[in-house]
Order: C-alpha cells, then sequence, then structure tokens
C-alpha cells in the first residue's frame, strides 16, 4: 500500500471534486467522515511501515533460531573435546542474546499493531455514531441526499467495519506467529510463518479496494 497511497492531508485544501463543495466548507457529519477516511488512510500507512519493519525481524529470529539448533547439534558431536566447548559455549550465549533482543523487537511492533487496530475499531464507533445522528435527525430513512458523490451513510460505516475486521484478523495472525516463530525448528514452516507475516492473507486486495474507495468517495482522491 506504500507504494499506491501517498500521505493524506487535512489541512488547507482547496481540491475541489465534482458534485462537492471545497474541502474547507465541509462541516458536520461529512467532515467527520471525511476525516475518518483520512485516519484509515494514514493508519493503513502506519501498519504496513511496521510490517515492513516486523518483516525484517521476523527473518532475523529465523536465521538465529536456525544457527541455535546448529550450534545445540555441533555441541553434542563436540561433546568430550575441551579446545572448543569454551567457544561453542560463547557463540551460544551470544546468539541467544541476539534472538531474544529480536524477539523484544517483534514484540514491541506487534504492540503498536495492536494500537493501530484499537484506534480502527473507534473509528468503526465513530461512523456509526455518525448513522445514529442522521437517524434521530432524519428519521429511519437517513439522509436523502448522499454527504458526498453516491454513497449512502451507512456505506461508509460498513467499509469501515471490513476494514477493522481484515485488520483485527491480521493482528490476531501476527500474535500466533510472534507465539511460534523463534520456537519453531522446521524450515519449512519457518517460511510459511514468515511468507504470512510479509504478504497479509487477510488485507489482500478487497482491503486495498475498499480503501480506494473511501478516499475516492471522500474527495481525498481525484475522480
Amino acid at each position: 500500500i506504500v507504494s499506491v497511497f501517498s500521505p493524506v492531508g487535512l489541512q488547507g485544501s482547496e481540491t475541489t471534486t465534482p458534485g462537492r463543495k471545497s474541502q474547507s466548507a465541509v462541516t458536520g457529519s461529512a467532515r467527520k467522515v471525511k476525516d475518518n477516511a483520512a485516519d484509515w488512510h494514514n493508519l493503513i500507512l502506519k501498519w504496513d511501515r511496521l510490517n515492513d519493519e516486523g518483516s525484517t525481524m521476523a527473518n532475523k529470529i529465523v536465521n538465529l533460531g536456525f544457527n541455535k539448533s546448529s550450534q545445540k547439534e555441533l555441541q553434542v558431536m563436540m561433546a568430550g573435546q575441551d579446545t572448543s566447548a569454551s567457544s561453542n559455549s560463547e557463540n551460544a550465549f551470544e546468539n541467544s542474546r541476539e534472538l531474544e533482543e529480536e524477539c523484544d523487537k517483534l514484540l514491541s511492533v506487534v504492540d503498536k499493531m495492536t494500537r493501530i487496530v484499537s484506534k480502527m475499531e473507534k473509528l468503526v464507533s465513530s461512523e456509526k455514531g455518525i448513522i445514529d445522528l442522521e437517524t434521530f435527525q432524519y428519521g429511519t430513512g437517513g439522509r436523502q441526499t448522499p454527504l458526498f458523490q453516491t454513497w449512502p451513510t451507512s456505506q461508509f460505516a460498513d467499509v469501515s467495519s471490513k476494514l477493522y475486521e481484515a485488520y483485527k484478523q491480521e493482528l490476531t495472525l501476527k500474535r500466533a506467529i510472534l507465539q511460534e516463530l523463534a520456537h519453531t525448528t522446521n524450515p519449512d514452516l519457518s517460511m510459511v510463518y514468515l511468507s504470512c507475516w510479509l504478504y497479509q492473507p487477510y488485507t489482500d486486495d478487497r482491503a486495498k479496494l475498499l480503501l480506494e474507495g473511501l478516499l475516492l468517495e471522500t474527495g481525498h482522491r481525484p475522480i
């Protein structure tokens, strides 16, 4: 997503799109929905940067784990040979220390992702609050004219809910990978974990299209 989406600015833009007012004139529910769309964009940018950082750390954890396993095998083979026992022990200690450090770094990345998903949940609540407000103002049928181009207000809440569910599932997967990665000695399984972390199966092209549609509808993307 980083290569596709550019940062969205909220202040001072006078860009207009067909059928809607300039950004500075947007008020009320439209203002809140537009701000929420920008928040979605920026949160996902942060998520993707963290995903790239975490992928680098995960690869290092796998490599360190393989080194640790190899050193254990070597220690068994060299048992009784005092000349290399001390050196092997030092290498094993250093490898274990570095492995622990990388695991702590990856945990920090997952913690930051958790906070991002919490903010996404608040955006969903915000969109549902806007629907409740419009139901109070206009009745059960809601407003008759769209806030921006064509979407009814309920569609913003629907898109937000789908995006939130996708990233919540992805976060659950990240946590599972974090728990298993350093303890896996099977190279094939380790490659599966690394691939799942990098390519994010729950935030696929459908999620990207949802975000792009949201940005187009609210005027953050030119039509």
